[in-house]
């Protein structure tokens, strides 16, 4: 009776797994093209680029003060696609930089090609193995902070006339190689159980795509300016 019980508790869990998964992973294809929508409009319109910085403060204001209210509601598909258009649109004027150089559709396609190995890749191995990588948390989040003090520091330091390149150059690479990090994390909770909300599961790994594609992008730019 025991051994029943328990048989059926794991299948009802690995079921509530595979939902949160698989509804994770739809909305997360339904925000990236809708990003991509608005980023094409935001290009076409030649948006600025205090425009720009001004969606993407909107969208980190929805995240940390409406998506806590709303995640567990319909409200929170609303806030998530406003959330991830404002950030798709606030890349306007970042591609239409990159492609007005010479190369500059080679280098964008490089970095979407390298972004979407990355991810498939490593959430690939996640979902193949069940590996647990929750022992990262500490890590990564201390990473995160490191990173965040670095570009305050470059912004102050270029404010002050200083030559930053090199540094912005180490601070996208330390991003790439955060943003890895937490398509393992993050997808590993949804594998075992650590979100339950796929909402907050999809805004995590869009974020993780997000910055892993914009600092690629800097990347392949900085290697490939002539």
């Amino acid at each position: 009776m025991q051994e029943q019980y328990t048989h059926t508790q794991t299948s009802t869990r690995g079921l509530g797994i595979n939902t949160v998964l698989r509804n994770t992973y739809i909305l997360l294809s339904a925000t990236l093209a809708f990003s991509a929508v608005t980023c094409g409009i935001a290009m076409a319109m030649d948006l600025g680029r205090g425009t720009s910085l001004i969606m993407m403060l909107a969208a980190l204001a929805l995240i940390w003060f409406v998506l806590p209210r709303t995640a567990n509601s319909e409200k929170g598909l609303v806030v998530v696609f406003a959330f991830t258009g404002l950030l798709g649109a606030s890349l306007g004027p970042t591609l239409n930089h990159y492609l007005a150089m010479s190369n500059g559709s080679q280098i964008v396609l490089q970095a979407l090609g390298g972004t979407a190995v990355v991810f498939f890749a490593l959430s690939g191995y996640v979902l193949t193995t069940r590996r647990d990588f929750s022992f990262m948390r500490g890590f990564l989040i201390t990473g995160l902070v490191v990173i965040l003090l670095a570009m305050v520091g470059a912004l102050v330091a270029g404010l002050m006339g200083a030559n930053i390149g090199g540094f912005q150059l180490a601070i996208s690479a330390a991003v790439v190689f955060l943003m890895s990090g937490f398509i393992l994390y993050d997808t590993s909770r949804i594998i075992n159980g650590g979100e339950t909300n796929y909402i907050y599961a999809t805004t995590a790994l869009y974020l993780d795509i997000y910055n892993l594609f914009v600092h690629l992008l800097v990347l392949l730019g900085v290697m490939n300016d002539d």
